[in-house]
């Protein structure tokens, strides 16, 4: 196997590359092929959002194919944050809409040959770190200073601020791990694709289908729901029972 493996080597090749190379600001910078792929995962969810708008604006009383498509994706996503954040659904249910479809989008453009962006750490982290910002802001605005406190100090008494710091450093850990989560499970994916291409080459030609359904589509919508149950779950959390 160890003989195989460095025979693959040369063919196996999961990492970011520089694709176009510019000065900013003095500084040597790339585009990556990271940055491609979020290019045309970016223009296809612009493409069928304009598609997607005119056929709302446009509905007809007896819908045709695409209108019931896109009036289903609405209405399952909506449900998903209804079923999660309830009163406070109404508030959060565009933005879990649009990461729920950018994220799943991104986890499965490995069936059209690119990188998945989500591969890729600086992909997820700005993501959790955007969850870790809301959660912030709800708690500030929804609880006053003394109430934080003490949730802080919590399990002991606020005048013993034992564990504080470790409450600290698990709320850091919100944005890493959420966004780790997401990075390992698709980069692992990415890895177990091409080492089945570069080891078995031509002999690859139909059945890793089998695989992609798994890794691209199975895995790819298990993380994209995961995230985003976890950041409403975060929210809401930080909201409590406010309206």
């Amino acid at each position: 196997m160890h003989v195989m493996l460095l025979a693959a080597e040369s063919s196996v090749d999961v990492m970011a590359h520089g694709v176009l190379k510019y000065s900013f600001f003095g500084h040597e910078a790339w585009i990556t092929t990271t940055h491609v792929s979020l290019l045309f995962v970016m223009l296809i969810l612009i493409v069928f959002s304009i598609f997607a708008g005119q056929a709302i604006k446009k509905g007809a009383e007896v819908p045709g194919a695409f209108q019931n498509v896109v009036e289903l994706i609405v209405e399952k996503l909506d449900g998903m944050a209804e079923g999660t954040m309830g009163k406070n659904a109404a508030k959060y249910r565009n933005y879990i809409g649009t990461i729920f479809i950018f994220i799943l989008f991104s986890n499965i453009s490995g069936l059209l040959g690119l990188r998945p962006p989500t591969a890729d750490y600086g992909v997820t982290f700005p993501l959790g770190v955007i969850t870790f910002t809301l959660v912030r802001i709800n708690q500030f605005k929804y609880h006053k200073p003394k109430e934080i406190w003490t949730d802080m100090c919590s399990p002991l008494p606020p005048w013993c601020p034992i564990w504080f710091p470790i409450n600290v450093i698990s709320e850091l850990a919100v944005p890493i791990s959420l966004s780790l989560r997401l990075f390992a499970n698709i980069l692992s994916g990415t890895i177990m694709m091409a080492l089945v291409y570069g080891l078995l080459k031509w002999f690859a030609t139909i059945w890793p289908a089998a695989l992609h359904v798994y890794f691209d589509l199975f895995s790819g919508a298990i993380q994209t729901y995961v995230f985003c149950m976890l950041t409403m779950t975060y929210v809401n959390n930080a909201i409590g029972g406010e309206e």
